[in-house]
């Protein structure tokens, strides 16, 4: 008989303990690199080792390690943390260990992916048709967003770069803010298309994309791609969207939208977004706002065909439907992978539409009330909190600055991250986390207000 129990109730327990001390848990780690090789490290096992004893080892060795992104006080990036349902049907899509790549070798997570595409395409108000792909994160969704966006203007110039390639394809131009997130440049370069297709747009002072700047440089011949920003890293600026939707009609507009998408479900924030649904595809995550644990990415495309003909594949050894059902491989750049859809419908069947609005909404006014407080007290504010994202600068100073974010990090009531905003240093506080509330804000702020009177 397999000893199921011994491992997985060890888990159990390390993991309810772990998450029932996040509230009071130093946010941030303990541990050295030296010393994580030192606790985790030592020889090739030579031989078997009891499970349960695995795990434990495993659980002690990387705890010094960890940094608690799942903590209300966690402001660091853009993570957001795990929600009781979504981490449990992420724990149950470990144990049925789907290979979620075609409808024949897993029906249920198929059908579960085909359900919960419906409803994101629902929540976020787009086309009805839309096709979904679950993939492993925004990057991933801005490749494949482009790869269908690739396929579909060499298409209408008279050219199949999926049969062909790219040598001696129509140049593509990538009209694109100046602001643009990184992986919009990885994603072209996977793509065999290189950086330097890309037309930098001007931007704003919060870096939104100027819709005259974009009119200026779009041209009506040959194949062009905009990608707007719905979220900016730094700010949460969004770009104008329904003004760069009109102006480039004749290209394909795709959004990068990594967290700033799911403003759209709330009745507050979704006048920000006006005009999304124009678009033709768009990159999200859930393991940001709708708190859903790592990796989950979400790619959107208007354009089903293009989507499929980008990505898809057949083989005479695979079992693909051909009576409707759905095979996720033809919206993926994975072949086979974990059955990630999962947790994303557990997450929306658990909290509806009223619940994930009220988690943007709450972020929302903890990163206003963030901001206050701190500017309250003399600390220069950078941006307009249109969203999540509060982009703060100390004494003018870059040094002081740095100094602020590094001893904040170290001293472990919170973690904010550093970054450089229009050539100045800056602390970034994204406020992302569905367990982040007021206490959290108020100590959190406070501990920076003090760390800054000790630097200063």
């Amino acid at each position: 008989m397999v000893d199921w129990e011994g491992p997985l109730s060890e888990a159990y327990e390390r993991a309810t303990a772990y998450l029932k001390g996040l509230p009071e848990r130093r946010v941030g780690p303990r541990a050295s690199s030296k010393e994580l090789h030192e606790t985790l490290g030592g020889p090739l096992p030579s031989g078997p080792t009891d499970p349960r004893e695995v795990v434990a080892r495993l659980a002690e060795g990387v705890e010094d390690g960890l940094l608690p992104s799942g903590s209300g006080r966690f402001f660091g990036f853009v993570f957001g943390g795990a929600t009781p349902a979504a981490l449990a049907a992420d724990w149950l899509t470990t144990t049925w260990d789907q290979n979620a790549g075609l409808y024949a070798a897993s029906p249920a997570a198929a059908v579960v992916e085909d359900i919960t595409a419906g409803w994101l395409v629902e929540l976020f108000g787009l086309p009805r048709g839309t096709s979904v792909g679950f993939v492993t994160g925004a990057q991933m969704a801005n490749f494949t967003g482009l790869a269908a966006a690739r396929h579909e203007v060499l298409r209408r110039a008279g050219w199949d770069v999926e049969r062909d390639g790219l040598i001696g394809a129509p140049p593509i131009r990538v009209l694109a803010g100046a602001e643009r997130h990184d992986t919009i440049d990885r994603a072209l370069r996977f793509l065999g298309l290189g950086t330097s297709c890309i037309v930098p747009i001007a931007v704003d002072d919060q870096g939104r994309m100027r819709p005259d700047a974009l009119a200026e440089a779009l041209d009506d011949d040959g194949p062009q791609i905009v990608c707007a920003q719905v979220g900016n890293v730094n700010t949460g600026a969004i770009d104008p969207i329904t003004e760069i939707c009109e102006l480039a009609q004749q290209a394909w507009v795709h959004v990068d939208a990594a967290f700033g998408l799911w403003a759209a479900v709330s009745s507050q924030l979704s006048p920000l977004v006006d005009g999304i649904e124009l678009a033709d595809s768009w990159a999200t995550d859930a393991h940001k706002w709708l708190n859903v644990p790592y990796d989950s990415g979400l790619v959107l495309c208007a354009h089903p065909e293009a989507h499929r003909a980008a990505m898809s594949i057949r083989a005479a050894y695979l079992i693909q439907d051909e009576n409707g059902e759905r095979d996720p491989l033809d919206f993926n750049p994975e072949f086979s992978r974990r059955a990630r859809g999962i947790p994303v419908y557990a997450a929306i069947r658990a909290l509806g539409r009223t619940g994930i609005a009220e988690i943007v909404d709450r972020c929302h006014a903890m990163a206003q009330r963030f901001a206050g407080i701190l500017a309250a007290n003399d600390v220069q504010v950078l941006n307009d909190v249109v969203l999540n994202q509060v982009l703060v600068r100390f004494g003018d100073d870059d040094a002081v600055t740095r100094r602020v974010v590094a001893e904040v990090q170290d001293e472990g009531t919170c973690w904010m991250s550093g970054t450089t905003w229009q050539g100045r240093a800056a602390m970034r506080i994204s406020v992302s986390n569905w367990t982040t509330g007021p206490a959290d804000i108020d100590r959190s702020a406070e501990t920076v207000l003090a760390v800054l009177r000790k630097v200063s």
